[in-house]
């Protein structure tokens, strides 16, 4: 099967857009030809726009529904719901999945107690776990600037989102509960810019894998492994945990074996 990615799609949509436009701007002729080149144009620009921003989300619904496997030429796959990563080893299978760490506090706006008690909860957390999960976390300086458009920016997001969520005649309390730790998370790290902190950019993801005799095998015994994993971290961090896929894994994968040279190749990296 081919392997498609995001870019690649959103590439040909806006290629798909030009054509379109092209043929309208060449329609005076002939009404048929504009009405093509308008309903090219606008699919274009649709698909363009979506790959560009949900790349992540509409990639796995289409390889899904059309059962694409991606392969590299290191015997790697990717199977249709692009959620693992699955290679032979000998005779056995296995299968790793990457989680997504949305921290919402750093050490620093936590007590000396509360830190000390945070690590026990954690260290209890992992002592109860039957396989191996690696932890990743990559650090890097942020412009001062940007940093704080980009926090004003998504705090106002999550008010936005907060408001919407109250509104509603029976509000989502768990929901509730996520966008308030986001607008504090996002304002504590606002009052930090404004006594003038430098900023750190935190991007934190786990990785685990499980091994079967089969692919089915190997992928089953990971997705109940991602399932305890999601909720151990949640419940011992205090962090939102969401599965990766489509480009989102990948990259998590690549970077496995090579991180961004530099701060600002990992923020393009990330986009």
């Amino acid at each position: 099967m081919p392997q498609f990615q995001s870019k690649q799609i959103m590439m040909m949509s806006i290629g798909l857009c030009a054509l379109g436009a092209i043929m309208a701007f060449a329609s005076s002729a002939n009404c048929f030809l504009g009405l093509f080149g308008g309903l090219f144009a606008g699919l274009g620009c649709l698909g363009a726009v979506i790959f560009f921003k949900y790349g992540y989300l509409a990639l796995p619904l289409i390889t899904e529904r059309a059962r694409i496997v991606m392969l590299t030429d290191t015997g790697y796959e990717t199977p249709s719901t692009q959620d693992v990563i699955i290679k032979k080893v000998g005779e056995e299978y296995y299968a790793s999945a990457f989680l997504g760490i949305r921290i919402f506090e750093s050490a620093t706006e936590r007590s000396q107690e509360q830190n000390i008690a945070y690590n026990q909860y954690f260290e209890r957390a992992i002592s109860n776990m039957r396989y191996v999960v690696k932890i990743a976390y990559l650090l890097y300086a942020e412009d001062v600037g940007e940093k704080r458009k980009l926090i004003e920016t998504r705090k106002a997001e999550a008010q936005l989102r907060l408001s919407r969520e109250k509104d509603k005649a029976e509000p989502d309390v768990l929901k509730v509960d996520k966008y308030e730790r986001e607008i504090a998370m996002w304002d504590n790290q606002l009052q930090r810019l404004i006594k003038g902190v430098r900023p750190m950019g935190v991007l934190a993801y786990a990785m685990t894998t499980a091994s079967g005799v089969s692919k089915d095998a190997a992928v089953a015994t990971l997705r109940a492994q991602v399932r305890e994993l999601k909720v151990t971290l949640q419940n011992s961090l205090n962090v939102q945990v969401e599965q990766l896929t489509a480009e989102e894994m990948k990259k998590c994968f690549e970077w496995e074996y090579a991180f961004p040279s530099g701060p600002r190749e990992l923020e393009e990296s990330t986009l």
